[in-house]
């Protein structure tokens, strides 16, 4: 009898690790017809590297002045050799401003993301999994996070503490997970009552090994789907608030590179100022978007390709 449980329960895992290979290969196959997407991944690890290296890649400090020849200060310089994208009202590069600046964005979007996801995916399943009271406690508590508006969020949480990038990346995460709980829930309640895990059940594997072995394996796909798109939501979340002024004042984004070029009313007449990270924004997030669009066609067979 004993052989028989363990004989179910590696067919079962062996089952769930080829549906995982298989949506594996299936976005693979995505990413070699779908160029949007392979240019998606291309721009993606380009700005990877950026972030990982920006200290190196950067050639000047993002806080020095720069002067002319005759020691006149470099005030609103268009691009040029010297300076790629120009330089600020006091003189400083742009260029070196806006490669700091993708360190921060990757940092919030990517640790916000994992944060968020695993929050919500853990709270997403085990509501959907155990239903009734607990799923109910867990969906009003979703309710309650989705009636707090995200930016005087912010600014309360920044008037409370000192303005840091760890802050932005607490608001994000605590406000962002909502969403991942209600998607992984309702994945949840249709894969439980599936036979293969009536069988677990009768086999005897335990809610935790069922939640872990049998249902996670077949929820990954929207995870992963739900992860992007935050990733994608976090790095927006960042930049308006450092738009805003409630940015880290200690490290260089593109937000706040924004809101220094509005602030001092040259938004208009410097356009490399204003340009240059919203061109950095656009194209992350649209790397990220393509990179999604060839996810989300694994996770709903609707939109695949015949």
């Amino acid at each position: 009898m004993n052989i028989d449980k363990k004989d179910m329960s590696t067919k079962k895992l062996l089952k769930a690790h080829k549906n995982t290979q298989g949506s594996l290969n299936l976005f693979l196959q995505n990413l070699k017809r779908d160029y949007l997407a392979l240019f998606g991944v291309v721009v993606l690890v380009i700005f990877i590297i950026i972030g990982i290296f920006s200290e190196q890649i950067a050639p000047y400090d993002p806080t020095e002045r720069h002067y002319t020849e005759d020691r006149q200060i470099r005030v609103l310089e268009p691009p040029s050799k010297d300076h790629w994208f120009g330089t600020t009202d006091v003189g400083r590069d742009i260029y070196s401003q806006v490669v700091l600046g993708t360190r921060t964005a990757l940092t919030v979007g990517i640790i916000a993301a994992i944060l968020t996801t695993f929050v919500g995916s853990t709270l997403g399943i085990i509501s959907g999994y155990y239903g009734g009271f607990i799923d109910s406690v867990i969906m009003r508590i979703v309710d309650f996070f989705y009636a707090i508006p995200f930016v005087p969020f912010v600014i309360v949480l920044s008037a409370v503490l000192n303005p840091s990038i760890w802050n932005i990346i607490l608001a994000v995460s605590l406000l962002s997970w909502r969403t991942v709980a209600r998607l992984v829930r309702s994945q949840v309640l249709s894969i439980a009552k599936r036979p293969f895990i009536k069988a677990a059940r009768v086999s005897g594997a335990g809610n935790f090994r069922i939640m872990l072995k049998y249902i996670l394996p077949n929820v990954i796909p929207i995870i992963l789907l739900e992860m992007a798109f935050m990733v994608n939501w976090s790095i927006m979340a960042e930049a308006s608030i450092a738009f805003l002024g409630f940015g880290d004042p200690d490290k260089q984004s593109w937000g706040q590179i924004l809101h220094y070029s509005f602030a001092t009313g040259n938004s208009r007449t410097a356009w490399w100022w204003t340009a240059t990270p919203g061109i950095a924004i656009v194209l992350l997030l649209l790397s990220i978007f393509f990179l999604a669009r060839a996810l989300e066609e694994v996770v709903d067979p609707r939109l695949r390709r015949r």
